[in-house]
């Protein structure tokens, strides 16, 4: 990949990425509809959900360690979350003690 194509691939994902966040700007002028605004408040936890469900489908209890990194890794993310109420150090500090748990202790 020469470096003309490359930068046209990232100036066409730019495009892309700035069209798609100011659309709603430019379709909604104004106050958006009540459905838009629902969306807005419920999405975010749906998306968390769906996430929390992808990262644990795998999971095999019967096997050990019986799922114990991943139950430690995400109590301390909840118990992060509802003390510091920061979601970048709860993600970043979760994903850092599930990487130690799976790499160092129950290896």
């Amino acid at each position: 990949m020469s470096d003309a194509h490359a930068a046209a691939l990232v100036l066409v994902m730019a495009a892309g990425t700035w069209v798609l966040r100011f659309l709603p700007f430019w379709v909604f002028r104004g106050e958006p509809p009540k459905y838009v605004m629902y969306l807005g408040r419920v999405l975010p936890a749906a998306i968390i959900g769906m996430l929390v469900v992808y990262c644990l489908k795998d999971v095999d209890f019967a096997a050990p360690p019986h799922g114990l990194p991943e139950a430690i890794a995400a109590v301390a993310v909840v118990a992060l979350q509802c003390w510091r109420r920061n979601a970048l150090i709860s993600i970043l500090c979760g994903t850092a003690l599930y990487m130690l748990l799976t790499q160092l202790v129950f290896a």
